[in-house]
């Protein structure tokens, strides 16, 4: 299921949601934020919001677990539920200068390579960047540089070592098509809790406690 273009209310709201939740200091005209700080931090402040509340699913989906925070928040929709429910997770055109511009460190410059492999296995992908970028820091990882292994995929003896970072993202998109979106896992909470459940034995420190909300917010960095 796609989803249409975004109305100009979305944003006017999303900027009142982050100016009002992460930045109460701004109080002048000249105050400025830079691009990826602010969106980022859009995605953030949604999530978080949603996060802490307690009300029923319905009505976190029709915004009002906003109404009471604050003045401004009170008239705010809720629009977190599209970073997941109402987008696409197959293959779906992307910006190969979004994803190289993005994609540091070991991954850097290799957006076509993402989007190929999302072509091959119908698979968006932002997704696979966005799986990629939270398991390895953005390409910092000891896996990423050691092995070349840039989604935790694991093999007989622990973590797979691969011949090159193409090999391992081409590895994760057959992965993610034949045994998560094949079997209709699609949404990334729905992958998430097969992919790095919470409470695996070989997750002591608990990391798969924020691997959904991880996704989440690389994944709507690309919208």
């Amino acid at each position: 299921m796609s989803i249409g273009p975004v109305s100009s209310d979305w944003f006017k709201n999303m900027a009142l949601l982050t100016i009002s939740a992460h930045f109460p200091k701004l109080d002048s005209a000249n105050s400025q934020i830079s691009g990826g700080d602010f969106f980022q931090s859009i995605l953030q402040a949604v999530l978080l919001e949603k996060e802490s509340s307690n009300l029923p699913q319905t009505q976190l989906l029709n915004g009002s677990f906003l109404a009471g925070t604050s003045p401004i928040l009170a008239n705010i929709k809720d629009y977190s539920h599209l970073l997941d429910t109402n987008r696409s997770l197959e293959f779906s055109g992307s910006s190969l200068d979004k994803l190289n511009s993005t994609l540091k460190g070991k991954l850097s410059n290799l957006g076509e390579q993402f989007i190929e492999a999302g072509r091959k296995y119908n698979i968006n992908p932002n997704l696979l960047a966005s799986i990629a970028m939270h398991e390895t820091g953005n390409g910092t990882s000891r896996a990423a540089h050691e092995k070349n292994n840039i989604a935790g995929m694991m093999g007989k003896n622990g973590l797979r070592r691969y011949d090159s970072i193409e090999e391992s993202i081409f590895d994760m998109a057959r992965n993610l098509s034949q045994n998560y979106l094949a079997k209709g896992l699609d949404t990334i909470a729905k992958i998430g809790a097969k992919y790095a459940p919470v409470g695996a034995d070989n997750d002591p420190t608990g990391l798969n406690n924020h691997w959904v909300k991880g996704v989440n917010n690389f994944f709507g960095s690309f919208l």
